[in-house]
C-alpha cells in the first residue's frame, strides 16, 4: 500500500550512522564525540536526485525519439543552528584540528531522514542516503538573525522505504 500521508518539516528527523571502513571509522569518531547520532536545530534539508538524461533527436522531429539515462547524482543541503564545529569536522576530518603533514581520509557517514506523522500510526517515510561526504560548509552570523551554519554533501547512493 502507498503512503499516502502529509507531512511538514515538524514530522521529521535527522540520524546518522556510519558505514564500514577506515572513512567511516574516521565519521564515527567525530559523531560519537559531539553527540551527533541525532542531529538537532535543523531547517532547510535539502535532497536532490539528478539523472543525466539524453535526449535522441531525429532528422525533421522537434520531439525526442528517445529519452536516454545517464549518470546519476545525488546531492542537497542541511542548515542547522547548533553550532559547535560537529559538521565542519565531518568536512575536513582532522585536518579540522591542525594542518595535517600529508593526505587524511575525509570521513563519509549515512544520513537517515525519516518523516513520521504523530496523528497516524504507524505510517512513515524513511530515505537513507549512504556513504555521504561533505562537500562545502558556511558559516553564517547575521546582524539579527540566528547564527547558522549549512553544509552541502553528495550521496553514493540512497534508499527509500514507506511503511503504512
Amino acid at each position: 500500500m502507498a503512503n499516502t500521508s502529509v507531512y511538514t518539516g515538524a514530522d521529521g528527523s535527522i540520524t546518522l550512522s556510519v558505514p564500514s571502513g577506515a572513512e567511516g571509522e574516521a565519521a564515527d569518531a567525530i559523531i560519537n564525540e559531539n553527540e551527533l547520532i541525532s542531529v538537532g536545530r535543523a531547517t532547510g534539508v535539502r535532497v536532490e536526485v539528478h539523472t543525466d538524461l539524453k535526449a535522441f533527436h531525429e532528422l525533421g522531429q522537434r520531439f525526442p525519439t528517445q529519452l536516454r539515462p545517464g549518470n546519476v547524482s545525488i546531492s542537497g543541503s542541511i542548515g542547522r543552528a547548533f553550532i559547535n564545529g560537529a559538521l565542519l569536522k565531518l568536512l575536513l576530518g582532522e585536518g579540522a584540528n591542525s594542518r595535517p603533514a600529508g593526505a587524511f581520509i575525509q570521513p563519509a557517514f549515512n544520513i537517515t531522514l525519516l518523516l513520521a506523522n504523530p496523528a497516524t500510526d504507524g505510517v512513515q517515510n524513511t530515505v537513507t542516503l549512504h556513504d555521504v561526504k561533505l562537500a562545502n560548509w558556511v558559516y553564517e552570523i547575521p546582524e539579527d538573525q540566528f547564527v547558522m551554519e549549512k553544509v552541502g554533501f553528495m550521496a553514493a547512493s540512497l534508499t527509500v522505504q514507506d511503511e503504512g
